[in-house]
Protein backbone atom coordinates (compact mmCIF):
# COMPACT_ATOMS: atom_id res chain seq x y z
CA UNK A 1 0.00 0.00 0.00
CA UNK A 2 1.57 2.99 -1.28
CA UNK A 3 -1.57 5.20 -0.93
CA UNK A 4 0.08 7.64 1.70
CA UNK A 5 2.56 10.12 -0.14
CA UNK A 6 3.76 11.54 3.18
CA UNK A 7 5.16 7.89 4.37
CA UNK A 8 6.52 6.75 1.18
CA UNK A 9 8.60 10.39 1.01
CA UNK A 10 9.87 10.28 4.79
CA UNK A 11 10.65 6.45 4.28
CA UNK A 12 11.95 5.85 0.71
CA UNK A 13 12.05 8.87 -1.54
CA UNK A 14 14.03 10.84 0.58
CA UNK A 15 15.09 8.74 3.65
CA UNK A 16 18.82 9.73 3.18
CA UNK A 17 18.30 13.31 2.96
CA UNK A 18 16.60 13.01 6.28
CA UNK A 19 18.85 10.49 7.90
CA UNK A 20 22.22 12.26 6.45
CA UNK A 21 20.56 15.89 7.94
CA UNK A 22 19.90 14.61 10.91
CA UNK A 23 23.63 12.47 11.50
CA UNK A 24 25.11 15.34 10.59
CA UNK A 25 23.61 17.39 13.51
CA UNK A 26 23.87 15.11 16.06
CA UNK A 27 27.78 14.73 14.89
CA UNK A 28 27.68 18.42 14.77
CA UNK A 29 26.45 18.84 18.41
CA UNK A 30 28.43 16.44 20.10
CA UNK A 31 31.66 17.89 18.43
CA UNK A 32 30.70 21.30 19.88
CA UNK A 33 29.25 20.08 22.92
CA UNK A 34 32.96 18.64 23.83
CA UNK A 35 35.21 22.03 22.46
CA UNK A 36 32.71 24.68 23.61
CA UNK A 37 29.57 23.62 25.23
CA UNK A 38 28.81 26.98 26.58
CA UNK A 39 28.56 28.03 22.92
CA UNK A 40 26.58 24.94 21.62
CA UNK A 41 23.12 26.75 21.15
CA UNK A 42 25.01 29.32 18.66
CA UNK A 43 26.63 26.34 16.44
CA UNK A 44 22.91 24.41 16.72
CA UNK A 45 21.58 27.88 14.90
CA UNK A 46 24.46 28.04 12.60
CA UNK A 47 24.09 24.58 11.26
CA UNK A 48 19.91 24.54 11.07
CA UNK A 49 20.51 27.93 9.17
CA UNK A 50 23.06 26.21 6.91
CA UNK A 51 21.00 23.47 5.95
CA UNK A 52 17.97 25.46 5.27
CA UNK A 53 20.35 27.98 2.92
CA UNK A 54 21.37 24.13 1.15
CA UNK A 55 17.76 22.95 1.00
CA UNK A 56 15.60 26.24 -0.07
CA UNK A 57 18.19 29.15 -0.40
CA UNK A 58 19.93 31.83 0.92
CA UNK A 59 16.45 34.23 -0.02
CA UNK A 60 14.28 31.83 2.09
CA UNK A 61 16.10 32.23 4.38
CA UNK A 62 16.31 36.09 4.59
CA UNK A 63 12.36 35.51 4.31
CA UNK A 64 12.09 33.65 7.54
CA UNK A 65 14.50 36.18 9.13
CA UNK A 66 12.42 39.27 8.05
CA UNK A 67 9.73 37.56 10.04
CA UNK A 68 11.84 36.92 13.17
CA UNK A 69 12.91 40.29 12.90
CA UNK A 70 8.98 41.38 12.83
CA UNK A 71 8.00 39.88 15.97
CA UNK A 72 10.82 40.85 17.87
CA UNK A 73 9.57 44.01 17.24
CA UNK A 74 6.35 43.60 17.93
CA UNK A 75 7.50 42.28 20.83
CA UNK A 76 9.11 45.17 22.25
CA UNK A 77 6.05 47.00 22.76
CA UNK A 78 4.95 44.40 25.12
CA UNK A 79 1.12 44.03 23.91
CA UNK A 80 0.05 40.68 23.62
CA UNK A 81 -2.89 41.06 21.35
CA UNK A 82 -0.68 42.50 19.03
CA UNK A 83 2.06 39.32 19.01
CA UNK A 84 -0.64 37.26 18.55
CA UNK A 85 -2.47 39.22 15.94
CA UNK A 86 0.78 39.61 13.85
CA UNK A 87 1.18 35.64 14.17
CA UNK A 88 -1.85 34.99 12.61
CA UNK A 89 -1.68 37.09 9.99
CA UNK A 90 2.03 35.81 9.68
CA UNK A 91 0.81 32.06 9.45
CA UNK A 92 -2.19 33.33 7.08
CA UNK A 93 0.23 34.51 4.64
CA UNK A 94 1.84 31.59 4.12
CA UNK A 95 -1.70 29.87 4.00
CA UNK A 96 -3.54 31.98 1.73
CA UNK A 97 -2.81 33.32 -1.78
CA UNK A 98 -1.52 35.62 -3.21
CA UNK A 99 0.93 36.16 -0.19
CA UNK A 100 1.63 32.30 -0.21
CA UNK A 101 2.65 32.43 -3.68
CA UNK A 102 5.16 35.45 -3.53
CA UNK A 103 6.74 34.06 -0.57
CA UNK A 104 7.37 30.73 -2.18
CA UNK A 105 9.07 32.61 -5.14
CA UNK A 106 11.70 33.35 -2.37
CA UNK A 107 12.83 29.50 -2.86
CA UNK A 108 15.86 28.48 -5.05
CA UNK A 109 17.36 25.72 -6.38
CA UNK A 110 15.87 22.39 -7.19
CA UNK A 111 15.57 19.84 -4.08
CA UNK A 112 12.64 17.74 -4.32
CA UNK A 113 11.27 18.07 -0.83
CA UNK A 114 11.15 22.01 -1.37
CA UNK A 115 7.40 22.05 -1.27
CA UNK A 116 7.12 20.48 1.75
CA UNK A 117 9.81 21.93 3.77
CA UNK A 118 8.58 25.33 2.67
CA UNK A 119 5.12 24.46 4.66
CA UNK A 120 6.85 23.52 7.57
CA UNK A 121 9.34 25.04 7.81
CA UNK A 122 7.48 28.56 7.65
CA UNK A 123 4.18 27.36 9.39
CA UNK A 124 6.34 26.31 12.73
CA UNK A 125 8.50 29.72 12.43
CA UNK A 126 5.73 31.54 12.75
CA UNK A 127 4.85 29.64 16.05
CA UNK A 128 8.10 29.52 17.69
CA UNK A 129 8.38 33.30 16.71
CA UNK A 130 4.66 33.66 18.16
CA UNK A 131 5.71 31.69 21.69
CA UNK A 132 8.77 34.04 21.69
CA UNK A 133 7.36 37.54 21.39
CA UNK A 134 3.71 36.43 23.89
CA UNK A 135 6.92 35.19 26.16
CA UNK A 136 8.61 38.65 25.95
CA UNK A 137 5.37 40.29 26.83
CA UNK A 138 5.15 38.11 29.45
CA UNK A 139 8.26 38.26 31.11
CA UNK A 140 8.82 42.56 31.05
CA UNK A 141 11.64 42.45 33.81
CA UNK A 142 13.31 40.37 31.40
CA UNK A 143 13.75 41.29 27.97
CA UNK A 144 15.09 38.56 25.46
CA UNK A 145 17.21 39.20 22.53
CA UNK A 146 16.52 38.64 19.12
CA UNK A 147 19.70 36.34 19.38
CA UNK A 148 17.36 34.19 21.30
CA UNK A 149 14.75 33.83 18.72
CA UNK A 150 17.22 32.95 16.42
CA UNK A 151 18.99 30.00 18.56
CA UNK A 152 15.43 28.86 19.13
CA UNK A 153 13.94 29.19 15.89
CA UNK A 154 16.57 27.74 13.66
CA UNK A 155 17.38 24.78 15.65
CA UNK A 156 17.30 21.79 13.18
CA UNK A 157 15.87 18.98 14.55
CA UNK A 158 12.37 20.69 15.16
CA UNK A 159 12.41 23.21 12.07
CA UNK A 160 10.76 21.89 9.08
CA UNK A 161 7.97 19.19 10.89
CA UNK A 162 8.51 20.15 14.57
CA UNK A 163 7.40 19.10 17.64
CA UNK A 164 7.03 22.52 18.62
CA UNK A 165 8.46 23.14 22.49
CA UNK A 166 7.40 26.75 23.77
CA UNK A 167 10.27 29.50 23.67
CA UNK A 168 10.21 29.48 27.80
CA UNK A 169 10.48 25.43 28.13
CA UNK A 170 13.27 25.87 25.18
CA UNK A 171 15.23 28.62 26.44
CA UNK A 172 15.24 27.70 29.59
CA UNK A 173 16.68 23.99 28.67
CA UNK A 174 19.05 25.25 25.69
CA UNK A 175 20.63 28.08 27.69
CA UNK A 176 22.20 26.16 30.63
CA UNK A 177 25.90 26.20 30.43
CA UNK A 178 26.70 22.86 30.86
CA UNK A 179 24.17 20.67 29.53
CA UNK A 180 22.91 18.17 32.15
CA UNK A 181 21.06 15.13 31.22
CA UNK A 182 17.71 13.73 32.89
CA UNK A 183 17.93 10.48 35.14
CA UNK A 184 17.31 7.75 32.92
CA UNK A 185 18.07 9.24 29.43
CA UNK A 186 20.67 7.10 28.55
CA UNK A 187 18.28 4.29 29.29
CA UNK A 188 15.44 6.20 27.63
CA UNK A 189 17.63 7.18 24.15
CA UNK A 190 18.14 4.11 22.55
CA UNK A 191 14.90 2.36 23.66
CA UNK A 192 13.46 5.09 21.66
CA UNK A 193 15.85 4.88 19.04
CA UNK A 194 14.92 0.94 18.36
CA UNK A 195 10.94 1.56 19.11
CA UNK A 196 10.95 4.16 16.19
CA UNK A 197 12.56 1.69 14.54
CA UNK A 198 10.73 -1.72 14.98
CA UNK A 199 7.47 0.85 14.66
CA UNK A 200 8.87 1.72 10.58
CA UNK A 201 9.66 -1.95 9.76
CA UNK A 202 6.35 -3.18 11.69
CA UNK A 203 4.35 -0.14 9.57
CA UNK A 204 6.77 -1.31 6.43
CA UNK A 205 5.64 -4.90 6.56
CA UNK A 206 1.52 -4.37 7.51
CA UNK A 207 1.46 -2.06 4.52
CA UNK A 208 2.42 -5.48 1.93
CA UNK A 209 -0.70 -7.45 3.45
CA UNK A 210 -3.19 -4.54 4.33
CA UNK A 211 -4.26 -2.01 1.70
CA UNK A 212 -5.83 0.24 4.80
CA UNK A 213 -5.25 3.06 3.20
CA UNK A 214 -5.55 2.41 -0.60
CA UNK A 215 -9.33 -0.01 0.12
CA UNK A 216 -11.26 3.39 1.35
CA UNK A 217 -10.49 5.54 -1.49
CA UNK A 218 -12.47 2.88 -3.90
CA UNK A 219 -16.17 3.47 -2.62
CA UNK A 220 -17.89 0.54 -4.79
CA UNK A 221 -14.68 -2.28 -2.89
CA UNK A 222 -15.18 -0.60 0.32
CA UNK A 223 -19.48 -1.12 0.21
CA UNK A 224 -19.27 -4.87 -0.29
CA UNK A 225 -16.95 -5.39 2.98
CA UNK A 226 -18.84 -6.19 5.45
CA UNK A 227 -19.72 -3.97 8.56
CA UNK A 228 -17.24 -5.72 11.18
CA UNK A 229 -14.62 -4.80 8.82
CA UNK A 230 -15.63 -1.78 7.88
CA UNK A 231 -15.47 -0.70 11.43
CA UNK A 232 -11.84 -2.29 11.39
CA UNK A 233 -10.83 -0.47 8.55
CA UNK A 234 -12.03 3.00 10.12
CA UNK A 235 -10.56 2.35 13.49
CA UNK A 236 -7.18 1.32 11.54
CA UNK A 237 -6.68 4.57 9.64
CA UNK A 238 -6.99 6.15 12.95
CA UNK A 239 -4.25 3.99 14.37
CA UNK A 240 -2.20 4.55 11.58
CA UNK A 241 -2.36 8.33 11.80
CA UNK A 242 -1.35 8.22 15.36
CA UNK A 243 1.21 5.52 14.55
CA UNK A 244 3.08 8.08 11.68
CA UNK A 245 2.95 11.08 14.03
CA UNK A 246 4.49 9.08 16.81
CA UNK A 247 7.56 7.74 14.73
CA UNK A 248 7.92 11.23 13.26
CA UNK A 249 7.86 12.79 16.94
CA UNK A 250 9.85 9.82 18.10
CA UNK A 251 12.96 10.05 16.00
CA UNK A 252 13.19 14.20 16.32
CA UNK A 253 12.65 14.02 20.18
CA UNK A 254 15.68 10.72 19.94
CA UNK A 255 17.69 13.23 18.56
CA UNK A 256 16.50 16.53 21.01
CA UNK A 257 17.42 13.93 24.03
CA UNK A 258 20.50 13.56 22.76
CA UNK A 259 21.15 17.10 23.07
CA UNK A 260 19.80 17.38 26.44
CA UNK A 261 16.82 18.68 25.78
CA UNK A 262 12.48 17.53 27.00
CA UNK A 263 10.96 17.47 23.92
CA UNK A 264 7.58 17.23 23.70
CA UNK A 265 6.35 13.93 24.34
CA UNK A 266 4.39 11.73 21.68
CA UNK A 267 0.64 11.98 20.77
CA UNK A 268 -1.61 9.70 23.01
CA UNK A 269 -2.52 6.39 21.44
CA UNK A 270 -5.61 7.05 19.86
CA UNK A 271 -7.08 3.65 21.55
CA UNK A 272 -6.40 4.99 24.73
CA UNK A 273 -9.00 8.11 23.46
CA UNK A 274 -12.09 8.04 24.91
CA UNK A 275 -12.41 12.06 25.79
CA UNK A 276 -12.60 15.15 23.18
CA UNK A 277 -10.36 17.12 25.54
CA UNK A 278 -7.02 14.64 25.52
CA UNK A 279 -7.50 13.95 21.47
CA UNK A 280 -4.46 15.23 19.71
CA UNK A 281 -2.09 14.01 17.29
CA UNK A 282 0.82 16.88 18.27
CA UNK A 283 1.34 17.22 21.54
CA UNK A 284 3.67 20.31 20.79
CA UNK A 285 1.19 22.04 18.77
CA UNK A 286 -1.45 21.14 21.60
CA UNK A 287 0.71 22.53 24.20
CA UNK A 288 0.76 25.35 22.54
CA UNK A 289 -2.88 26.28 21.37
CA UNK A 290 -3.54 25.35 25.03
CA UNK A 291 -1.15 27.82 26.31
CA UNK A 292 -1.63 30.86 24.26
CA UNK A 293 -5.51 30.08 22.89
CA UNK A 294 -7.17 27.73 25.04
CA UNK A 295 -6.68 28.07 28.79
CA UNK A 296 -5.77 31.78 28.16
CA UNK A 297 -9.95 31.84 27.20
CA UNK A 298 -11.62 29.06 28.59
CA UNK A 299 -9.63 29.64 32.13
CA UNK A 300 -10.38 26.23 34.45
CA UNK A 301 -13.09 25.21 31.53
CA UNK A 302 -15.73 24.47 33.89
CA UNK A 303 -18.25 27.41 32.91
CA UNK A 304 -20.64 27.21 29.41
CA UNK A 305 -19.52 30.30 27.77
CA UNK A 306 -16.22 30.71 27.99
CA UNK A 307 -15.43 27.14 27.19
CA UNK A 308 -17.61 27.77 24.14
CA UNK A 309 -15.23 30.88 23.49
CA UNK A 310 -12.30 28.74 23.56
CA UNK A 311 -13.24 25.97 21.61
CA UNK A 312 -14.29 28.38 18.55
CA UNK A 313 -11.39 30.35 18.89
CA UNK A 314 -8.68 27.40 19.66
CA UNK A 315 -9.96 25.78 16.62
CA UNK A 316 -10.19 28.78 14.16
CA UNK A 317 -6.54 29.27 14.86
CA UNK A 318 -5.94 25.23 13.96
CA UNK A 319 -8.05 25.85 11.15
CA UNK A 320 -6.00 28.94 10.00
CA UNK A 321 -2.86 26.26 11.14
CA UNK A 322 -4.25 23.67 8.82
CA UNK A 323 -5.31 25.33 6.00
CA UNK A 324 -8.50 26.88 5.51
CA UNK A 325 -10.49 24.02 3.13
CA UNK A 326 -13.89 22.53 3.46
CA UNK A 327 -12.84 19.28 4.95
CA UNK A 328 -11.10 21.73 7.83
CA UNK A 329 -13.86 23.36 8.24
CA UNK A 330 -15.82 20.74 8.83
CA UNK A 331 -13.08 18.39 10.98
CA UNK A 332 -12.72 22.01 12.83
CA UNK A 333 -16.42 22.06 13.58
CA UNK A 334 -17.04 18.21 15.02
CA UNK A 335 -14.32 18.34 17.00
CA UNK A 336 -15.19 22.01 18.82
CA UNK A 337 -18.96 20.77 19.27
CA UNK A 338 -17.69 17.78 20.51
CA UNK A 339 -16.00 19.33 23.35
CA UNK A 340 -18.10 21.66 23.75
CA UNK A 341 -21.17 18.60 24.31
CA UNK A 342 -18.58 16.71 27.04
CA UNK A 343 -18.63 19.91 29.01
CA UNK A 344 -22.56 19.74 28.59
CA UNK A 345 -23.51 16.77 29.58
CA UNK A 346 -20.76 16.59 32.37
CA UNK A 347 -23.34 20.01 33.33
CA UNK A 348 -26.04 17.98 32.78
CA UNK A 349 -24.89 15.37 35.30
CA UNK A 350 -23.87 17.34 38.04
CA UNK A 351 -27.92 18.79 38.13
CA UNK A 352 -29.96 17.78 41.29
CA UNK A 353 -32.09 14.19 39.49
CA UNK A 354 -29.18 12.80 37.66
CA UNK A 355 -26.64 14.18 40.53
CA UNK A 356 -28.52 12.00 42.77
CA UNK A 357 -28.99 9.09 41.15
CA UNK A 358 -25.11 8.73 40.53
CA UNK A 359 -24.52 9.06 43.92
CA UNK A 360 -27.13 6.13 44.80
CA UNK A 361 -25.20 4.09 42.50
CA UNK A 362 -21.99 1.96 43.51
CA UNK A 363 -18.86 2.53 42.37
CA UNK A 364 -18.63 -0.45 39.94
CA UNK A 365 -21.97 0.57 38.27
CA UNK A 366 -20.98 4.35 38.42
CA UNK A 367 -17.88 3.12 36.39
CA UNK A 368 -19.64 0.79 33.77
CA UNK A 369 -22.27 3.94 33.16
CA UNK A 370 -18.91 5.88 31.94
CA UNK A 371 -17.67 3.64 30.51
CA UNK A 372 -20.42 3.23 28.03
CA UNK A 373 -20.52 6.54 27.34
CA UNK A 374 -16.89 6.48 26.95
CA UNK A 375 -17.70 3.99 24.43
CA UNK A 376 -19.91 6.02 22.18
CA UNK A 377 -17.62 8.90 22.44
CA UNK A 378 -14.55 6.83 21.29
CA UNK A 379 -15.99 6.12 18.29
CA UNK A 380 -17.90 9.81 17.82
CA UNK A 381 -13.78 10.80 18.13
CA UNK A 382 -13.21 8.12 15.42
CA UNK A 383 -15.59 9.32 13.29
CA UNK A 384 -14.82 13.46 13.73
CA UNK A 385 -11.28 12.65 12.66
CA UNK A 386 -12.07 10.14 9.99
CA UNK A 387 -13.15 13.02 7.95
CA UNK A 388 -9.85 14.96 7.86
CA UNK A 389 -7.63 11.51 8.20
CA UNK A 390 -9.07 9.84 4.98
CA UNK A 391 -12.41 11.25 3.12
CA UNK A 392 -15.74 12.58 3.91
CA UNK A 393 -17.49 9.69 1.74
CA UNK A 394 -15.87 7.06 3.36
CA UNK A 395 -17.04 8.79 6.86
CA UNK A 396 -20.01 8.93 5.25
CA UNK A 397 -20.57 5.02 4.12
CA UNK A 398 -19.20 3.99 7.76
CA UNK A 399 -21.50 5.97 9.67
CA UNK A 400 -24.29 4.78 7.29
CA UNK A 401 -23.27 1.31 7.65
CA UNK A 402 -23.09 1.12 11.19
CA UNK A 403 -25.57 3.47 12.43
CA UNK A 404 -28.48 2.39 9.95
CA UNK A 405 -28.01 -0.23 8.09
CA UNK A 406 -25.90 -2.60 10.77
CA UNK A 407 -28.43 -1.44 13.22
CA UNK A 408 -28.96 -3.23 15.81
CA UNK A 409 -26.79 -6.01 15.89
CA UNK A 410 -23.31 -4.26 14.29
CA UNK A 411 -23.89 -1.08 16.43
CA UNK A 412 -24.54 -2.66 19.43
CA UNK A 413 -21.38 -5.34 18.83
CA UNK A 414 -19.23 -2.60 17.92
CA UNK A 415 -20.27 -0.64 20.87
CA UNK A 416 -19.53 -3.83 23.34
CA UNK A 417 -16.25 -4.06 21.96
CA UNK A 418 -15.44 -0.76 22.65
CA UNK A 419 -16.74 -0.88 25.51
CA UNK A 420 -14.31 -3.72 27.05
CA UNK A 421 -12.09 -2.05 25.69
CA UNK A 422 -13.01 1.63 27.78
CA UNK A 423 -13.48 -0.58 30.87
CA UNK A 424 -9.86 -1.75 30.28
CA UNK A 425 -8.44 1.15 30.10
CA UNK A 426 -10.22 2.79 32.80
CA UNK A 427 -8.68 0.40 35.07
CA UNK A 428 -5.10 0.83 33.69
CA UNK A 429 -5.63 4.81 34.50
CA UNK A 430 -6.74 3.98 37.98
CA UNK A 431 -4.06 1.82 38.58
CA UNK A 432 -1.18 4.21 37.48
CA UNK A 433 -3.01 7.25 39.59
CA UNK A 434 -2.66 5.09 42.72
CA UNK A 435 0.93 4.22 41.89
CA UNK A 436 1.80 8.11 41.51
CA UNK A 437 0.08 9.16 44.78
CA UNK A 438 2.02 6.57 46.47
CA UNK A 439 4.96 7.77 45.03
CA UNK A 440 3.94 11.26 45.86
CA UNK A 441 3.12 9.97 49.65
CA UNK A 442 6.83 8.56 49.73
CA UNK A 443 8.47 11.58 48.46
CA UNK A 444 6.60 13.92 51.17
CA UNK A 445 7.84 11.40 53.56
Amino acid sequence: DVADLEWVMWFTSFRNVIVFALSGHVLFAKLCTMVAPQLRCWMYAVYGALTVVGTMGPWYLLLLLGHCVSFHVASLLGQPWLCLGLGLASLASFKLDPLISWQSGFITGTFGLQEVLFHGGSGFTVLRCTSFALENCAHPGRRYSLADLLKYNFYLPFFFFGPVMTFDRFHAQASQREPVRREGDLWRIPAQAGLSVVAIMAVDIFFHFFYILTIPRDLKFANRLPDSALAGLAYSNLVYDWVKAAVLFGVVNTVARLDCLDPPRPPKCITALYVFAETHFDRGINDWLCKYVYDHIGGEHSKVIPELGATVATFAVTTLWLGPCDVVYLWSFLNCFGLNFELWVQKLAEMGPLSQIEASLSEQTSRRVRALFGAMNFWAIIMYNLVSVNSLEFTELVARRLLLTGFPQTTLAVLFVTYCGIQIIKERERALALEEEKQDKEKLE
